[in-house]
């Protein structure tokens, strides 16, 4: 056992909250430039059991922000490739690998807290209901792709006005999607005042094989401040909010 390894968190918020982690199981879907960030702080912060949720290999495209993506893990599992780097940073970490596309299935309801950072819409949507309905704790992204200044980032409520307010496709897609669920509560959001913008839209099919799904995906502009810096803001709320601080 490494006795220091997390000496000093614990010099900031103390044993009592270390200990709470510890024992913290959080849950992460979606492995990119926001999830992997995220993902990453959550296991240097102690947390002691982690789930994580993603279908997809690492690719050339990811290189330019997603902290797993180096040119040797090119075609590799992101599920996998997390786990080994999670485990060399904390041996005793407790993780359960979903190597999926999230389409809505069941899952352990036991969680403490959920970090949505899945970038499609159906799943997006499906994760998000199933934590309101089983009162799990969530924080979801939005709005980290198509900007460059991760100074325009914050948290905010799904009721906060700012967000319905906000002229990002995607951000009021999803708000309208919740609202004919007659979901208006219980969700956080890491967004951005930014007005998105890209040169070229670009759309790709997505082929989940494992599922028998296929859509048509738009590929957003992806800058390597933005993502990773959400991801980070996604971290710290968690751990705040599972130690009270």
């Amino acid at each position: 056992m490494l006795d220091n390894r997390f000496s000093r968190n614990e010099l900031f918020w103390g044993k009592i909250c270390q200990d709470k982690l510890s024992n913290s199981n959080v849950a992460v879907f979606g492995l990119g430039g926001v999830g992997g960030f995220c993902l990453e702080m959550l296991a240097r912060a102690g947390v002691g059991k982690l789930t994580i949720v993603d279908f997809d290999v690492v690719s050339e495209s990811n290189l330019n922000r997603q902290i797993i993506a180096l040119k040797s893990n090119i075609g590799k599992k992101k599920t996998a490739l997390f786990k080994e780097r999670l485990l060399d940073i904390n041996s005793e970490l407790e993780l359960t690998v979903i190597d999926d596309f999230y389409v809505g299935e069941n899952l352990n309801n036991q969680f403490d807290f959920v970090a949505d950072a899945i970038d499609t819409m159906r799943s997006k949507i499906a994760l998000l209901e199933f934590c309101v309905k089983n009162n799990i704790p969530v924080i979801s992204s939005m709005g980290a792709g198509n900007r460059v200044n991760p100074e325009k980032l914050f948290v905010c409520d799904i009721t906060d006005e700012v967000l319905k307010k906000s002229k990002d496709t995607f951000s009021s897609n999803v708000l309208y999607q919740l609202k004919k669920k007659g979901i208006e509560n219980g969700i956080t959001f890491v967004t951005s005042s930014e007005k998105p913008q890209v040169k070229e839209k670009i759309i790709e099919k997505e082929v989940i094989e494992s599922k028998g799904i296929e859509f048509n995906k738009i590929i957003p502009a992806s800058t390597p401040f933005v993502a990773s810096t959400a991801g980070i803001m996604m971290a710290s709320y968690i751990v705040r909010k599972l130690c009270d601080l």
